[in-house]
């Protein structure tokens, strides 16, 4: 199944640089850079890609990896790549301290977190088994347990003595200093991918594969740093999402149903009819008559949503946009699809409903 790195904040510039040979596993930033357009791109077979002011610290490409990349960890020049059976490969100036390449593992290695030193590191399985290396202490694991859901990731605590261990579901558990400030546990067809801690270690937010966030304890006052996760298409909203990122950098055209360009309700047509869904073809009848009506507060990837000049009248709507998550979209506007937030122009000519095909 293909897999999307997202990244809150620099969404754009990630998706449509470069046309990608695999699909991209996980997005790394450099702590010591600024701006979330300067970052490494790493792919499942090894390909290393480097966007704005990060300098090329080298490739995996060709070298056959046994298995897949599923993670990265930055440095302060430099980074780390993870594969599902632990191997561990380190670029620029990150260290090697150990992996579990040569070891058979219940379950395949999800996750890496880094100690406070840089002078180890933890990575976790898919049952929340966890192997410390270098100065990283072991201070549990789920591994005995039975999981409702695998876990996804591991991240230390502020002092480097515990971690948190998230599950697909958004469930928490925590470990030695590492605090229990709540869970995003639900029934979402997202799956939890991240949790960021902050500075204090005194919050965290749980990120979605879609780039939403649950924010808890001191983190309701703030946003995350830019982080990357992998997004597996699993819903047919999903699906038309990943059609119409490929069309991104295309051109406007009126009346455009594709391939070479789209207007507004024909790229959001042809995004669903990638998934065996239609729909009517202009955007006021598609907001009149397509599938069922969605409250704003609860859009998921591949919902519809709309503008027009007066939100009580159906055939007022002049532009249409696909909600992709994390309150952003994809629409064909201006001179091209492109990826903007849900928001950019105020909320006044928004329709008061999205629609669900």
């Amino acid at each position: 199944m293909r897999r999307l790195p997202l990244l809150l904040g620099a969404l754009g510039a990630l998706l449509g640089i470069v046309p990608l040979s695999a699909p991209a596993a996980q997005a790394a930033t450099p702590p010591a850079l600024p701006t979330a357009a300067r970052f490494w791109m790493v792919e499942p077979d090894g390909h290393v890609w480097n966007f704005g002011g990060a300098a090329p610290k080298g490739t995996l490409a060709g070298v056959g990896l046994t298995q897949p990349l599923v993670a990265t960890e930055t440095t302060s020049d430099g980074f780390y790549a993870l594969a599902s059976d632990g191997g561990v490969f380190t670029f620029g100036n990150a260290k090697f301290f150990g992996s579990t390449g040569a070891l058979r593992l219940n379950r395949p290695i999800v996750g890496m977190a880094l100690t406070p030193t840089g002078q180890g590191y933890w990575l976790v399985a898919s049952d929340g088994g966890v192997f410390s290396f270098g100065d990283a202490r072991f201070f549990g694991s789920t591994g005995s347990l039975t999981l409702n859901q695998p876990i996804t990731s591991i991240t230390r605590a502020s002092d480097g003595r515990g971690y948190w261990m998230l599950a697909r579901d958004g469930g928490i558990f925590t470990f030695g200093t590492a605090k229990f400030l709540g869970s995003a546990a639900s029934s979402s067809s997202q799956s939890a991918q991240r949790l960021v801690r902050t500075s204090s270690g005194n919050g965290y937010w749980i990120m979605r594969e879609n780039g939403e966030l649950a924010s808890f304890g001191d983190a309701v006052w703030g946003i995350p740093a830019t982080q990357a996760v992998l997004w597996s298409p699993s819903t047919p909203g999903d699906r038309a999402v990943q059609f119409a990122f490929a069309q991104l950098g295309k051109p406007y055209i009126w009346g455009g149903n594709g391939p070479v360009g789209y207007d507004c309700s024909g790229l959001v047509l042809a995004a669903w009819r990638s998934v065996g869904r239609s729909f009517a073809r202009v955007a006021n009848d598609q907001y009149r008559s397509t599938g069922v009506p969605v409250a704003m507060n609860a859009l998921e990837p591949g919902d519809l949503v709309f503008w027009g000049d007066n939100l009580d009248d159906w055939q007022s709507v002049y532009h249409a946009g696909m909600y992709v998550g994390g309150g952003q979209i994809v629409e064909s506007t201006g001179d091209h699809v492109q990826l903007n937030r849900l928001r950019q122009w105020g909320t006044s000519d928004i329709m008061p409903v999205g629609r669900r095909p």
